[in-house]
């Protein structure tokens, strides 16, 4: 008896607390999407459409707006640049590796025959230095493409500094 009273003690607990976590799931998830929908982020324009309004004296707002969507840009730039070197390195790999099914299929032309030993060894001597330029190839592409993609960071960075000593110069 002491058995089947636990027993029926437990599922209704069980029952209770699911009910109970779906009521908060529920409530939160609502609360949570409705405070994005109405909040929303607002863009650098509207930043400092709002910032400009509080009239800082000794602040250039417009500067500041100006400063903070250049990086914007240059981040946009290196990540279209390091896309597109992506894009190009993959390239480059899919036409390998079609040009080696292409040779490995007329060496498979060529594996009975007299002589068919020797052009074996020949075409996997051939085949391996192949492997080793076209990875030397590749790796060459994603570096270029990396020191590119830094690069348009690195200079924004630059400009920045740049922007920060003439602040800090004495008028």
């Amino acid at each position: 008896m002491a058995t089947t009273v636990r027993k029926t003690a437990r599922k209704t607990a069980t029952k209770t607390t699911r009910k109970a976590t779906a009521k908060t799931t529920g409530k939160t998830a609502g609360a949570s999407a409705s405070a994005k929908r109405s909040l929303g982020l607002p863009s650098l324009g509207d930043l400092g459409k709002l910032v400009s309004r509080l009239k800082l004296p000794g602040v250039d707002v417009a500067a500041i707006v100006d400063s903070q969507r250049k990086d914007m840009e240059a981040l946009a730039e290196a990540n279209r640049q390091a896309y597109e070197g992506i894009k190009a390195l993959a390239q480059r790999r899919n036409e390998i590796l079609r040009a080696a099914l292409v040779e490995w299929q007329e060496a498979m032309k060529d594996v009975t025959g007299k002589d068919a030993l020797s052009k074996n060894a020949d075409r996997a001597r051939q085949g391996v230095k192949k492997a080793i330029d076209s990875v030397r190839e590749l790796a060459e592409m994603e570096a270029e493409t990396r020191r590119k993609a830094w690069k348009v960071v690195q200079d924004r960075f630059q400009e920045n500094l740049a922007n920060l000593q003439n602040l800090l110069k004495p008028k």
